[in-house]
């Protein structure tokens, strides 16, 4: 059984671990930079998403589960212009300034989905992306983004045949920790044209 459902506190720990794994090293980077003396990695994680006063909280998860085993996780939420990013959060990075100016304001920013490898290749995915999209219809947002490194192929044609297009590109500031080289992309969907347009 597929069940899809709001992440609860103590599922902090799991986030933090797929969140890791959605971002590609990204977040591996922003939480090493965070760790406090002797705290590991994921430990940073889930102490982050424990909060509830940042986008990057488990408030804005949502959690799949098969059989009553969490398979996986999205984190989406709206992007207001004066809404700091991740990227942001460590001041005056290099390695994070490109993922920082990557981002759609008015927007309902799909910032990760991940799935455990052996619940991959079931449609999941596609299902969260649907979700977002009912997510932002009743926020009332009429646009979804999302950021996608450009030598992931298999993600971008997957973007690309659900409607996203590209708007932004910025050149990744190659790291060890960071597992992608080339371009971050920001990719856009449109919903449907709101009245101010």
């Amino acid at each position: 059984m597929i069940e899809f459902r709001e992440a609860k506190r103590e599922d902090c720990r799991t986030i933090a671990e797929l969140y890791s794994i959605s971002s590609e090293g990204v977040a591996n980077y922003i939480w090493t930079k965070l760790a406090m003396p002797g705290e590991e990695i994921l430990d940073v994680g889930e102490r982050r998403y424990e909060r509830e006063d940042s986008v990057f909280s488990y408030t804005n998860c949502t959690i799949v589960e098969v059989d009553g085993v969490i398979a996986g996780m999205m984190l989406a939420f709206p992007v207001s212009p004066n809404e700091r990013t991740a990227a942001e959060e460590v001041d005056d990075d290099p390695v994070l300034a490109p993922y920082s100016r990557l981002k759609e304001e008015n927007s309902y920013y799909i910032c990760g989905v991940a799935l455990y490898p052996e619940y991959r290749s079931r449609g999941l995915g596609h299902q969260f992306m649907a979700l977002a999209k009912q997510q932002a219809i009743l926020k009332g947002i009429n646009k979804l983004s999302l950021v996608v490194f450009e030598n992931n192929k298999n993600a971008v044609g997957i973007y690309k045949n659900l409607g996203y297009k590209e708007i932004k590109r910025e050149k990744i500031i190659e790291h060890p920790m960071i597992n992608h080289t080339g371009d971050a992309i920001l990719m856009v969907k449109i919903l449907y044209k709101s009245v101010d347009e």
